[in-house]
């Protein structure tokens, strides 16, 4: 006997919303009007700015059926993909991303990856940890594993900072591994160090992501027998069996592959302790595979992408940490330091021509540092600078052999807060206190060292009148609750986005470890897994692993499938936002002005 899809739809929301408003009745502690005040007492009486046509319900109506018309044209794509571009922005929590959104101009804009058919989120938090950092999670959205907070590819059972232990019993193929194991093509874009925690982790293991040179493990590991003692991570970059194999490294951080008497090309000593010079070890290692290259700025970095000469390019352009975007620009050295985006293109360029396709790993890490001194301008530019790098990537790749999947390791506790007017600068002023009649910024932080910029002397019953700031200056620290050195990562979910060959797989919500097996089957790669078919990913039409698709898969997919529809809808309600109501009613066939409803008994119309 046949169940109404429709009434089934409408059953299951109207139990959400009645489980909603059963909590919030259970849970009410205080008057509601004290939570949200009928009276209005905004002090900054700024008048919002909006397009005029906002105002006519035409005009949500046909915002609301564009977005519907786009999601009844999607549709499930079994091809496998040859190549993967896959993009972390570090730290980039939802709001950080809605922030930036506001910094571009527009509440109603979508950044590049927002524009993607598929979204999801996923569950960051370490074995060990509620609130992760970016070594963890790295191992789990390159590995397939989750584990301890500080470590890096290494078991859940090896504890941060062990000096010995099994390594072959502890430690696990990744990502790039799978890749490489499969004939793709590897490379490496990062604007923070390589060897900081989330590039390491496509190509290193270690028990504490601070290692990144030999003079790290020394401190850590002091009593510990030379030949027993770990392998710093620049060094696995360099002789580790996925480090030597790709074909494209760009980033920063050459003082962890320079010993401390040899000086950069920007002057800076090196900081390893074991006279190893890193660098010429790379150029020597690849003098027997291929045309080897090493470039240290824009100029060379731009030449050596044109070339079809070289077959792998390593490009360090900074000391440590590449510089920001602003400082850039405001330094003039916008012909000497890249951007992401130039990395992005000179790594597309070594590798586009693959002919097994590639694999290429990239990090917008300078995000994650800015929100750490709690100085929002930067790590709004920086998102920006990371939606134009994949916007440069969906342009340059085809839709129908590469999937591009964006997300981040991590969030922060970034906040966007008060009852700002539209148009009001996401920057700026966001309103008066009615409590103490000081006003506050929009953008917040729930802690870091933005406190002694936040109260006056540190006590926290004075503020300070931040009138005066200079909220435009991309140096200026915003306001923090609670005093930290660095503000800390925030534990809730962040997103994930897709386009491409078999990108409908990354819509729910998920752990975060299932992303790169997701990606590996997409990418048919992970021979391990038993996935793998000899069908070439151009030509499967979603055919080539028919097989593996069993009756009980289907069942759990279309389960999933359901009980995510239904928890997009309530949280589409719960959102207000123009588009839900309109979904319900086209799946219950209701809405008679709007022009699609039928006569079909909706039990027989196998297409609603």
């Amino acid at each position: 006997m046949s169940v109404s899809f429709r009434a089934v739809i409408v059953v299951a929301i109207s139990f959400a919303s009645l489980a909603g408003v059963l909590g919030a009745i259970g849970g009410r502690m205080v008057d509601v009007d004290q939570q949200h005040p009928r009276s209005d007492r905004r002090a900054l009486h700024t008048e919002p700015v909006y397009d005029p046509l906002e105002e006519d319900t035409e005009f949500w109506h046909n915002l609301a059926q564009k977005s519907l018309h786009d999601q009844k044209a999607r549709r499930k794509d079994d091809r496998r993909a040859k190549n993967v571009v896959f993009f972390i922005g570090d730290g980039m929590s939802l709001t950080t991303v809605v922030a930036t959104r506001m910094y571009l101009g527009n509440e109603n804009m979508s950044l590049s990856f927002e524009q993607f058919p598929y979204f999801g989120l996923t569950k960051t938090y370490c074995v060990n940890r509620q609130v992760a950092d970016s070594a963890c999670t790295a191992s789990a959205y390159l590995s397939g594993v989750k584990v301890n907070y500080g470590t890096l590819n290494v078991a859940a059972s090896v504890r941060r900072s062990t000096c010995e232990y099994d390594h072959e019993a502890t430690e696990f193929k990744g990502l790039l591994q799978w890749a490489q194991e499969s004939g793709k093509a590897t490379g490496l874009v990062t604007n923070t160090r390589i060897t900081h925690a989330t590039p390491a982790g496509a190509y290193a293991s270690s028990a504490n992501r601070d290692w990144e040179d030999d003079s790290e493990v020394n401190t850590g590991c002091p009593t510990t027998p030379e030949e027993n003692k770990p392998v710093d991570i620049a060094t696995q970059l360099v002789h580790g069996s996925v480090g030597k194999n790709l074909k494209v490294i760009l980033g920063c951080g050459r003082r962890h592959l320079l010993p401390k008497e040899t000086k950069d090309e920007d002057g800076v000593s090196g900081t390893r302790s074991d006279g190893v010079n890193l660098i010429d070890a790379w150029k020597e290692v690849h003098a027997d595979m291929g045309e080897a290259r090493y470039v240290y700025d824009r100029e060379t970095l731009l030449e050596a992408a044109k070339s079809k000469k070289v077959d792998y390019l390593l490009g360090l352009f900074g000391s440590s940490h590449c510089l920001y975007n602003l400082e850039i620009d405001d330094q003039d050295l916008e012909d000497r330091k890249p951007k992401l985006t130039d990395m992005v293109d000179a790594a597309l360029s070594m590798l586009e021509d693959s002919e097994k396709g590639y694999v290429l790993f990239v990090e917008g890490g300078l995000i994650d540092t800015a929100h750490h001194s709690n100085r929002p301008r930067l790590s709004l530019e920086e998102t920006n600078e990371f939606h134009k790098a994949i916007d440069l990537a969906r342009k340059r790749t085809s839709e129908d052999d590469t999937l591009i999947v964006v997300s981040s390791d991590h969030s922060h506790t970034l906040m966007y807060n008060g009852y700002p007017t539209r148009g009001n600068d996401i920057l700026g002023i966001g309103d008066v206190s009615d409590m103490d009649g000081l006003p506050y910024t929009t953008l917040s932080y729930a802690n870091g060292d933005g406190f002694y910029q936040t109260y006056v002397d540190g006590n926290p019953s004075q503020r300070i009148d931040i009138t005066n700031y200079d909220l435009k200056d991309y140096r200026q620290r915003y306001l923090a609750t609670v005093p930290l050195s660095s503000e800390t990562h925030g534990g809730e979910d962040v997103g994930v986005y897709a386009s491409g060959p078999s990108a409908h797989l990354f819509g729910g919500s998920t752990e975060q470890n299932v992303i790169p097996l997701l990606i590996a089957y997409a990418a048919n790669i992970g021979e391990e897994f038993g996935w793998v078919t000899n069908t070439s990913p151009t030509d499967n039409n979603g055919n080539g692993d028919a097989s593996m698709i069993t009756a009980s898969h289907m069942l759990a997919t279309c389960l999933v499938a359901f009980g995510t529809f239904v928890r997009q809808l309530y949280r589409h309600i719960q959102r207000n936002e123009p588009g839900a109501h309109f979904w319900i009613a086209y799946a219950a066939n209701t809405g008679e002005e709007f022009g699609w409803m039928t006569n079909t008994v909706p039990t027989e119309d196998n297409g609603r």
